[in-house]
């Protein structure tokens, strides 16, 4: 083999390694240490660390539905094969058990396993890191207070060369930034204690930061948006006004999104969705606006980009036609025949930046699958959005989501039968 094609080689498995992430541990209980002896924890510790880690959403990846709390397991299906995450119970021979509290910091902050091997980036070890070493500590003394589960990891089924953990050193030295979160002295501390959540545990930029052809990302754009390779759905940019455009969004808007995944900007659906579900309601008010603080000036406030669209002229024309009547028939009557909604359970369309944004994957797989916002404590009975995959053609769902993208002043562009064909079968999870 070449050099040059060794390196092209090399360069397509750290791609595969990097596009597997979705924040989980696939590891197993890999430890050096005897079994750690029973001792007594802080109960203040283990509260403070059961906070940490719903900030973190670690129950999101490490718990199936309807499996045991945190003892792994869950698919995270890539087209490299499948991932498998790992049993964080304290239980000493298939958990984290024999794990000290050192090992488990070195696991959060380096992305090792107490032997030195190496984690793949499905672990989020690139924000993780930024956890402090006291925060760190409280998550592990969570995990020692719930009941161990003896289930044993189950291997990995990813292909060759994928699975070969050697890789992920090139993808390291490129892109892994080690070093806990450094306060940046210009700002308050209610915009530190956000950037550290938002950073670090809350681990936002694995989903809003497109990944390059290596299959790392680039920190110069971190937050402008990219599609989440596993699940085909669009994570808007969180800068400037392109798309999510949060600069021009109150506080209010922004903690009321976080925090019931409904605000008079709209709502949240498919993987925030669950985000929300199983983490941001639980944060605390100071914390939700904390993040809220820190997230809104990320906005740069410059003029929103129109799409743009490959679909003829005269096709977008017959598109908008054929759009107007279906959305009159099914559309109109929770969104209103203006696409101002009814909120809080209809959220608008009509000047909805997620509606107009270059890509359109988000607004077709909600015309296919619908949805529901998560159901919070603030907003405990959603309303959901139901699926026409089953009664609409491609041809009719690219119409109404061409007219949905153009109508009433929003600046979106046409999408073709092909677009909504091509996100017919994606994963409904």
């Amino acid at each position: 083999m070449t050099s040059r094609r060794l390196m092209r080689f090399i360069a397509s498995g750290l791609s595969a390694i990097a596009l597997v992430a979705g924040g989980s541990v696939e590891a197993n209980a890999q430890g050096t240490t005897p079994a750690n002896p029973p001792a007594k924890i802080d109960p203040a510790l283990a509260a403070k660390g059961e906070y940490l880690a719903r900030a973190g959403d670690c129950i999101a990846c490490h718990t199936q539905p309807e499996g045991k709390l945190f003892a792994g397991g869950r698919p995270m299906l890539t087209p490299f094969g499948t991932l498998y995450t790992s049993n964080i119970t304290p239980d000493p021979e298939t958990g984290i058990g024999r794990w000290t509290v050192d090992q488990f910091y070195s696991a959060m902050h380096t992305g090792r396993f107490p032997d030195g091997g190496l984690m793949y980036p499905a672990m989020p070890f690139g924000s993780y890191t930024k956890v402090t070493r006291a925060d760190s500590d409280a998550i592990y003394a969570y995990l020692r207070t719930i009941p161990a589960v003896k289930q044993a990891n189950r291997q990995n089924e990813l292909r060759f060369p994928y699975n070969n953990r050697s890789l992920i050193i090139g993808w390291r030295t490129l892109y892994f930034n080690e070093g806990e979160f450094k306060p940046d002295p210009k700002q308050s501390d209610e915009w530190n204690r956000g950037a550290y959540l938002v950073e670090g545990l809350g681990h936002c930029a694995m989903c809003h930061t497109a990944i390059n052809a290596l299959g790392g990302s680039s920190e110069s754009q971190a937050f402008q948006g990219g599609l989440i390779p596993m699940q085909n759905w669009y994570a808007p940019s969180l800068t400037s006004n392109k798309e999510a455009g949060l600069g021009d969004w109150s506080l209010k808007d922004i903690t009321d999104l976080l925090k019931t995944g409904v605000s008079a900007r709209g709502a949240v659906y498919g993987p925030m969705a669950e985000v929300v579900y199983n983490s941001l309601q639980y944060l605390s008010d100071a914390d939700t606006r904390a993040m809220a603080v820190y997230l809104k000036s990320l906005g740069q406030g410059s003029p929103p980009e129109a799409a743009t669209s490959t679909v003829p002229r005269p096709e977008s024309s017959l598109l908008l036609t054929l759009g107007k009547t279906i959305y009159d028939n099914q559309c109109a009557s929770c969104h209103g025949a203006t696409g101002l909604g009814k909120l809080p359970h209809y959220p608008p369309l009509a000047g909805n930046q997620s509606i107009q944004m270059p890509s359109s994957v988000n607004a077709i797989r909600m015309v296919l699958n619908g949805g529901y916002p998560p159901g919070t404590s603030g907003n405990p009975r959603p309303y959901g959005m139901p699926p026409f995959a089953q009664s609409l053609s491609d041809d009719e769902v690219a119409a109404v989501v061409t007219y949905i993208r153009t109508a009433w002043g929003n600046r979106g562009a046409a999408v073709s039968a092909r677009d909504a064909n091509a996100l017919r079968s994606a994963p409904l999870d």
